[in-house]
Parts: structure tokens; sequence; C-alpha cells
């Protein structure tokens, strides 16, 4: 069985009564969907923000709900395309070939022609295999995969989702948003994605230090979802 994703977890249910009525708001208003300050000036949006508010409310938190539900229906629009990145691609996709101008695609092994990756996808990791210290002092969350789309002036807006449990209500997530940095290095000189946690390294883990390293981790499967595309 394939994994859940957080749509399916959060928005499966309602997302075939709510989300048509939220494009064809869209479609009136004459808005591009990817820019958030005009998604939320349509009623439906906001409406369905409320609707998944607890009822003691959100605070700060109200900003990665609306990141959520943006990332949310850009991904339903796209048609849902889920992109399943293999346990055994991952330190090749994590490593120094994959930055910069290499290629992710031909690092992974996929010998695929790329074309155009889609609007908005989701990149699905494996499992607790890639790790980060998504609150400040509090324990580190396993990566479940990101959601991803392009926004204007070749930036791209990436939501990292950490912390899915089947015992655990709700995730958390983290946004970021920018163009393809140059050459990113971390303070201590260790790699990206270099594990942080103690016996990291012999287990086989990754670690995302910053946002800057969540949105690098999006750039990176670009390629890979447009070669995808273009096999399927």
């Amino acid at each position: 069985m394939p994994r859940a994703t957080p749509f399916d977890l959060i928005f499966d249910r309602i997302a075939g009564e709510r989300f048509p009525a939220l494009r064809a708001a869209l479609e009136a208003a004459g808005v591009d969907p990817t820019d958030r300050d005009a998604f939320l000036m349509v009623r439906e949006a906001i409406q369905l923000v409320r609707d998944l508010r607890p009822d003691e409310g959100f605070g700060e938190a109200i900003d990665q709900l609306v990141a959520l539900v943006h990332h949310a229906y850009l991904f339903w629009a796209a048609g849902t395309r889920v992109l399943e990145l293999a346990p055994d691609g991952l330190a090749t996709l994590l490593g120094p070939a994959a930055a910069g101008d290499a290629d992710p695609v031909e690092a992974t092994g996929a010998n695929v022609p790329a074309g155009e990756a889609p609007a908005a996808y989701y990149a699905q990791l494996p499992e607790r295999r890639v790790w980060a210290e998504v609150i400040e002092r509090l324990p580190h969350e396993p990566l479940d995969g990101c959601f991803v789309h392009p926004v204007p002036e070749q930036s791209l807006r990436v939501l990292g989702v950490f912390g899915i449990h089947p015992e655990r209500q709700g995730f958390s997530v983290v946004e970021a948003i920018g163009p393809r940095a140059g050459l990113l290095a971390r303070e201590d000189g260790a790699p990206l994605y270099a594990p942080v946690l103690t016996g990291g390294a012999a287990a086989g883990l990754h670690s995302i230090v910053g946002e800057e390293e969540l949105l690098e981790l999006g750039w990176r499967t670009r390629a890979i979802a447009a070669a995808a595309e273009a096999a399927s």
C-alpha cells in the first residue's frame, strides 16, 4: 500500500467538496493561484482556513496552517502528483554531487529525459531517514516529505512536513521560499545534510539544518520530478 501523504491525512475527505468551488472562485477573480496574498482574498480560501483551525485557535501557527492549505490546493489542482524518492538514491540526492550545477537526475541514476516538472507536487522521502530540529531545543522530527511549487522570479516555495506518526494528531510544517542559492555551507564546515543526531552517520541518517537546506532539497527534487513526469 502506498504511504499516506499529508494531503491524504488532512484533505482527502474534503478536497472533492471544497477545492472545485475554490478553483472556480480563483478563476472568477482572475488571480494567479500561486500568489498567496491573492489566494487569501478569496472567500472560499479564508473559510477553509477557518474551518480547519482548531477550536482553541492557532495563535502564531496560523501562518503554517495557511501555508499548508495553499500548498494542498495547488497540489490538488496539479493532479496530486507524488514523487516517491527511493532509499537507494537518497544518499546521492543529498550528497555533494547533486549540488550546484550538477544534475540530480543523473546523480540518482534516473535514465530518463527531463521535461517540465509538474506545477506542484509532493516529494515523499524514505521514512525516518532525514531529521531536523523543527522547534529549537525540542527533539528532532523526521521529514516525511515536502510540497513544492514554483513562484515568479525564478523562486521556489517548499513546505517540509515533519513528525507524521500514527499516534500523533497532526504534524509540523516549515516553509522556505527563494531562488536557488549558490554554494551553501554549514558554519561548522560539515557537508549539507550531514547527520547531527548522535549515531546518525552509522545509522545512515541525514539532517536538515536551517531553511536554506530545506529550500535546496526542494530544488534538488525538481529535475527528478520533471524526469518522472516525462516517463509517465
